[in-house]
């Protein structure tokens, strides 16, 4: 999978969709309206920019985009990420928020997949039908979300989430896509994440639906649940501190 190649489909799709509308309101991103979800995509590409081509995250932040067109600016945005991509590989330093990881090829993947969400964000606005996430993308949006987001913050920063993490009593859930599974323990000092294991409840659905899940971009009941529902819904609350 060619992560630039998924972010080329899924800018295109987004921008596409977006100009439509952009007094549209976002349900999945309450108070937003389109044209605030353009401005926010513009940003991360910014930010993403300024920290490859510095190597260090822009202080202040954010720009002032005042009175820009918010289409116009999510084009200059894209095609500036884009020229940095072309001129790094994935391999050198750069700078990132995952400790483990600090190359260009973390944020290859992360813009990729922000940009897969923010496109279902823009089809929800608009009303139209939803485009699939391709499996592989969305089987790794999904491992993404389960190490780089829930474990990860959970033990890094764990001040950020509050009771739905202090709350947690050590359940583990499965989480299932396709013939993918991973193994959610839900511990209150920082949540783990494997592949081996049992398990108190299980959360399955194909690729597609259960990125969006984890998301919360489709309802709770979207998935299918097997076993303890109060330890799937304990998951899904801290999901929403984990993804804020």
């Amino acid at each position: 999978m060619d992560y630039l190649d998924c972010l080329a489909a899924d800018y295109i799709r987004l921008r596409a969709v977006a100009e439509t509308d952009l007094d549209a309101p976002v349900p999945s991103c309450p108070s937003w309206t389109m044209a605030d979800l353009v401005r926010h995509v513009a940003e991360v590409y910014q930010h993403k920019t300024a920290a490859m081509k510095n190597n260090a995250f822009p202080r202040p932040w954010p720009p002032d985009l005042t009175g820009r067109a918010p289409i116009e600016v999510l084009d200059e945005s894209y095609e500036a990420l884009l020229e940095q991509f072309d001129e790094l590989e994935p391999e050198d330093e750069r700078i990132t928020w995952y400790a483990p990881q600090q190359t260009v090829g973390f944020w290859q993947r992360r813009m990729a997949q922000e940009t897969v969400i923010h496109r279902i964000d823009a089809e929800l606005a608009a009303g139209v039908d939803s485009e699939q996430v391709p499996d592989a993308l969305a089987v790794d949006g999904i491992d993404e979300v389960l190490h780089r987001f829930l474990a990860y913050f959970s033990s890094e920063e764990p001040e950020e989430f509050g009771e739905s993490l202090t709350s947690l009593a050590g359940q583990r859930v499965a989480v299932r896509a396709g013939d993918q599974t991973w193994i959610v323990d839900l511990q209150p000092t920082g949540v783990k994440v494997g592949t081996d294991g049992g398990f108190d409840a299980a959360v399955s659905a194909d690729p597609d639906t259960l990125l969006r899940w984890l998301w919360r971009r489709v309802d709770l009941d979207a998935v299918t649940v097997e076993g303890d529902a109060a330890a799937v819904k304990a998951l899904y609350a801290v999901l929403e501190d984990a993804t804020q």
